[in-house]
């Protein structure tokens, strides 16, 4: 099991693979972060919701990372590796170029501490040390934050990644990569 203790500006976390009993902190956090979207997008959340809670039972064949202060989860992400097949909203289904990191999320108490971009960082550093040319996630316009975050790090907009959920044309999944050697494609 990799550990990796990293010391914030306020916090310690242990940023280390996810264990059997650490599911439903696991599931709790998630649900937790992303229940701000619930309004946002109500017509939707229940599908969305659901498509988190599916995608938690059977992580396989991702990495689960999670981010532990004080003996708490506090934040949690998948990194699936290239050549996974996903599922899409809009029923289709992608083949991965490059490790994407899905999931990101950070309980509503720890965030502004560090949490999301620790483990994002871990993400990068388990990719790099894989060989790998880049990684990708998806994001929409609603995760600002997020999407900030994950620009301050290098990752770029790469629309040809983006996809739409089939019930509704004017949400778009962006898609963006983070270059980790120039062996990648443009």
């Amino acid at each position: 099991m990799r550990k990796k203790v990293i010391n914030n500006r306020m916090n310690n976390l242990l940023i280390r693979d996810a264990r059997d009993g650490d599911r439903e902190a696991i599931q709790n956090v998630t649900l937790s972060a992303y229940q701000e979207y619930a309004m946002i997008m109500p017509a939707h959340w229940e599908d969305y919701r659901q498509n988190i809670l599916d995608t938690l039972a059977e992580v396989k064949p991702a990495e689960q990372i999670v981010a532990e202060q004080a003996g708490a989860i506090v934040g949690t992400v998948l990194m699936y590796p290239a050549g996974t097949i996903l599922d899409r909203p809009d029923e289709t289904t992608n083949s991965l170029e490059w490790p994407e990191v899905r999931l990101l999320a950070v309980a509503p108490a720890a965030r502004g501490q560090g949490v999301g971009a620790a483990l994002m960082q871990e993400c990068i550093r388990r990719a790099r040390r894989a060989g790998v040319a880049a990684l990708t996630l998806h994001t929409t316009d609603m995760m600002q934050v997020a999407m900030r975050m994950y620009e301050r790090m290098g990752f770029v907009r790469m629309p040809q990644l983006d996809f739409y959920p089939a019930e509704d044309e004017d949400i778009v999944i962006k898609g963006f990569r983070l270059i980790l050697n120039n062996t990648a494609s443009k």
